[in-house]
């Protein structure tokens, strides 16, 4: 399978993601039981509260994109490979994929990136270089998927980084369902 911006669309659209194994094959997976984080339930510490009140980073949206994604892919165990890198980059060439970005001091310190379709946005990855970086990103992107009327933000695999920050397991079925619903909400993440 070549992974394309077309490939990438239709695989979100039912509910799959791409990753690259240790040999860089790509695959497409589901989760099931499936990771989201409700856009009400989303778990600011007081610490966290702090850096965002203070302004510690300055955050943009669609600023890099691509070294996001490739800040994300840097790191001793990836599933992010070079074409996995040119199809997101491609569907973000398109408007459906999107990154949420922190500077500090005029470098990037921290980002993610995920795809939209409808009022869903499927989180990809994040990453940090310097303290709750990515946190920060994270807060301002449910901010931002909140003004919009987004409904869905999938987190595909939990782990115990993404249950601090208050994302739940629901059974796929239960995914599909909302997925579904969310695909038919026109919604703009610009």
């Amino acid at each position: 399978m070549e992974l394309c911006p077309d490939t990438l669309e239709v695989c979100y659209e039912n509910g799959a993601f791409p990753m690259a194994d240790g040999r860089g094959q790509v695959a497409l997976y589901r989760s099931d039981p499936r990771a989201v984080l409700e856009l009400d339930a989303l778990h600011v510490s007081r610490s966290l509260g702090r850096v965002i009140r203070k302004g510690t980073y300055e955050v943009r949206v669609d600023g890099d994109f691509e070294a996001v994604v490739r800040a994300c892919a840097r790191r001793e165990e990836t599933w992010i490979n070079e074409e996995i890198v040119r199809a997101f980059v491609g569907l973000h060439e398109r408007g459906k994929a999107h990154s949420v970005e922190a500077y500090h001091g005029g470098e990037l310190a921290g980002g993610l990136y995920g795809v939209t379709l409808g009022g869903a946005f499927m989180g990809e990855s994040m990453f940090s270089h310097r303290r709750d970086a990515s946190k920060v990103c994270l807060y301002h992107l449910v901010e931002r998927l909140e003004e919009r009327g987004y409904v869905l933000l999938d987190c595909q695999i939990q782990n115990e980084h993404l249950a601090s920050l208050g994302a739940t397991e629901i059974p796929e079925r239960e995914y599909l369902r909302r997925l579904d619903a969310a695909l038919r909400l026109p919604r703009n993440f610009a």
